[in-house]
């Protein structure tokens, strides 16, 4: 499975080239766009039967979504706090 769309290219410039923390911020997002449709699901009387309700609800996987709202800058990261918790930064007090 590769990503198409958005280009690979693009979501790496939105996390400094870091393929760890684009994983990282994918993974989360796709977690929390997850929980928030299970959330619909049990509200949704006509899709109970459904075992992916993220497609079902969207039409699109979680991280499809997740990619794309990183790619458009709607998901994104602290870059001094990420770099304070690698340990390459010294926190102020």
């Amino acid at each position: 499975m590769s990503v198409v769309k958005p280009p690979i290219d693009d979501l790496l410039k939105k996390t400094d080239n870091n393929r760890f923390l684009l994983a990282a911020l994918a993974s989360k997002r796709a977690c929390d766009i997850n929980s928030m449709l299970r959330g619909q699901h049990s509200r949704v009387l006509a899709v109970q039967d459904v075992d992916d309700i993220t497609i079902a609800l969207s039409g699109k996987d979680s991280i499809s979504m997740a990619m794309e709202e990183i790619v458009d800058g709607d998901i994104s990261y602290d870059h001094d706090r990420f770099e304070t918790a690698l340990g390459h930064k010294v926190a102020e007090l």
